[in-house]
């Protein structure tokens, strides 16, 4: 399911108009991003949990050159599904 496919269903699911369903959806994900750039977390009892994991720096090899090079530092977002949810797919 893509951005689109995911409006639509919001729409739908909430009988809503799709232009309410964009601007929840720009909303949540305007949120969560905020919440991750300070370092924060966003978690959603029975869903799951948004947040950042650091990486440290380290050397790796360039598979074209074979030669080392340094890796900078770096945060990645992270998910991290609820108890909830997993049992839902199962």
């Amino acid at each position: 399911m893509n951005k689109t496919e995911l409006i639509q269903k919001i729409a739908d699911e909430a009988n809503s108009s799709r232009g309410d369903a964009q601007r929840f959806f720009e909303a949540f994900q305007g949120v969560v991003t905020d919440a991750l750039k300070g370092d924060g977390e966003v978690q959603i009892t029975g869903f799951g949990k948004f947040y950042v994991q650091k990486r440290e720096a380290r050397e790796g090899i360039n598979p074209q050159t074979k030669e080392k090079m340094n890796i900078a530092a770096s945060k990645v977002p992270k998910f991290t599904a609820g108890n909830a949810l997993k049992e839902a797919i199962r």
